[in-house]
């Protein structure tokens, strides 16, 4: 069986060939530049060139090109963009608007020699197999799996950190372990618009997608210090969010997600005790700028049991009382969301199940 993982992130994008016929050590992988910051550096190269931007494609993750465009624009030069691509700065078109994007349909877009245009997607599977079959690997797949974070198309009066935490919410009440953030692309929400942007650039074969967080929380219990653990907290400190989860014998009993740059690792170990005690207040989360918490029936054991940290801020937690595991499932942590992603295939297909923890070795209950 072989499943292409890609684990989208601001800074990076991490991507596994797993393939269960050989030691999961030995599967291809590389770690290569996020979608994201590949565009915001052709767009700040255009910026130095003077050029003007044509975009089109479809909604993706912000962050580095949401800045670069905003440089682009405050140095004078005009953005024409379809209205698909344009929801990757604001779902609110108007707000797009106001930035000083003109809208237009892509048959409408400008050319001419002083225009570049530049199609936004953070899946680009053409790409990712032109440099496989430069090393001469076989790009037929069983599967394609990516996680990527998605706060969701809310409303216009409604927040969007209190909408992407109301997502997770009731993911976690529907279903309280780290599988519930798992979604064939048939089952995926309306509203998680970037998904379902990877989705359809996805092609035919089977295909999950996954936010980031809970990705790299699920391939975390991969590690041999990790695993078989019953109680646990397990962190994924992103470059832009963080995500805590309090386990017990494999289910959720609370959570937190927070702004990555808005931690010290004082701030963050308060965090964790109190989600830990059981009386962390979402309001406590959201008013300082993050998203918010979420406490089960039965948590607050009163104590920071085992903690298992990754992600690539996860030096906040470096020399921390809390005495933190930095995991590295299967020898790799920065491979870590992609094993969540093929542990989540084999939980989705059940007729995959099988050979997947033969090949990664039993999973958490």
């Amino acid at each position: 069986m072989r499943i292409l993982a890609i684990d989208i992130g601001t800074g990076t994008q991490d991507i596994l060939l797993y393939d269960s016929s050989v030691a999961v050590e030995s599967c291809f992988k590389m770690v290569m530049p996020s979608p994201t910051q590949m565009l915001a550096e052709r767009i700040r190269q255009a910026t130095r060139e003077g050029l003007d931007l044509a975009l089109w494609g479809v909604n993706m993750g912000g962050g580095p090109i949401a800045w670069a465009l905003e440089g682009h624009l405050r140095a004078g030069h005009r953005v024409v963009s379809t209205p698909e691509a344009a929801c990757t700065f604001n779902d609110d078109l108007t707000m797009v608007q106001a930035m000083g994007v003109q809208l237009a349909a892509a048959r409408e877009l400008p050319l001419g020699d002083n225009w570049l245009r530049l199609k936004l997607r953070d899946l680009d599977l053409a790409l990712i197999r032109r440099a496989l079959e430069a090393f001469g690997l076989d790009t037929d797949f069983d599967g394609i799996a990516v996680a990527a974070l998605d706060h969701g198309n809310a409303p216009p009066e409604v927040s969007d950190r209190l909408f992407r935490f109301q997502h997770l919410r009731r993911a976690v009440a529907a279903r309280d372990d780290l599988y519930a953030f798992a979604y064939m692309a048939e089952e995926l929400p309306d509203y998680l618009t970037r998904l379902r942007a990877i989705a359809e650039s996805g092609g035919q074969v089977p295909m999950l997608l996954m936010d980031t967080g809970p990705a790299a929380a699920l391939g975390a219990l991969d590690d041999p210090q990790v695993a078989g653990r019953r109680e646990l907290l397990v962190a994924n400190l992103g470059n832009m969010h963080a995500l805590a989860f309090d386990i017990q014998n494999g289910h959720i009993k609370g959570f937190f997600e927070h702004h990555t740059g808005r931690l010290t690792g004082p701030k963050l170990e308060s965090l964790i005790e109190k989600l830990c005690r059981g009386d962390l207040e979402e309001k406590e989360v959201f008013e300082d700028g993050g998203h918010g918490s979420y406490i089960l029936a039965g948590a607050g054991a009163g104590r920071v049991p085992f903690l298992s940290v990754t992600g690539p801020r996860r030096n906040l937690l470096r020399g921390s009382v809390l005495n933190p595991c930095f995991a590295a499932p299967h020898g790799d942590m920065m491979l870590t969301g992609c094993y969540g992603l093929v542990r989540a295939f084999g939980e989705k297909v059940p007729e995959w199940r099988e050979e997947i923890q033969s090949s990664l070795g039993e999973a958490l209950p």
